[in-house]
């Protein structure tokens, strides 16, 4: 969403629990869903946690899917958002995408602006969970450092790119939230048994 600035800062997180939990899972889990990486270049360098995902196809009418990573995070994650949505965010919205993203050492995310529609409609939150001093994150033509303890809201509608120069992986909890003031449906399923979500 574009917001009046490039990153809003949304204050604490404490997200030492979800590190652990993420560090307890084991590499092979980095290699379940390879979706993004496949269908954005922009992500090749990246592995993901996916939670909740929609690839927004048929949008504003789009299909929003549980994903195996809730089940082994959710418990972590879940707290944190609702936090968050209820400090900064009007109620009623739905949360469209929830991951773990990991930017491997080394990695690039290339310059780019996030253009499918559910990206304009939808607020980006970033809150970091693990960083080192050389990662640089560039938004509209400047370097950031986000912090781990720390939430942001990134304007994904401005230039933004990601380059991990250091020896350790760039963890970060991200989840787009779309407020109820928006034009738009979801669906809600159950990837892992099929149901409708309750």
């Amino acid at each position: 969403m574009d917001i009046d600035v490039p990153l809003k800062d949304l204050g604490s997180v404490d997200t030492g629990d979800l590190r652990d939990a993420i560090f307890s899972l084991g590499d092979a889990i980095w290699g379940e869903n390879t979706y993004r990486q496949e269908e954005y270049s922009v992500h090749i360098y990246t592995k993901s946690i996916v939670m909740i995902f929609t690839d927004g196809n048929g949008w504003p009418d789009i299909e929003v899917t549980k994903e195996n990573g809730w089940d082994l995070l959710s418990e972590h994650v879940e707290p944190i958002m609702n936090r968050l949505l209820s400090e900064y965010y009007p109620p009623g919205g739905t949360i469209i995408r929830a991951m773990i993203a990991n930017l491997t050492v080394g990695g690039v995310i290339k310059t780019h602006v996030d253009g499918h529609p559910s990206f304009h409609a939808g607020h980006r939150i970033h809150v970091p969970i693990t960083t080192n001093p050389r990662v640089r994150f560039m938004i509209d033509g400047r370097p950031n450092q986000l912090k781990v303890g720390k939430a942001y809201e990134l304007n994904n509608q401005k230039t933004h790119s990601v380059m991990n120069k250091g020896k350790e992986d760039r963890l970060t909890l991200i989840f787009d939230y779309v407020p109820p003031d928006q034009k738009f449906s979801a669906t809600h399923v159950d990837n892992r048994t099929s149901t409708e979500l309750t």
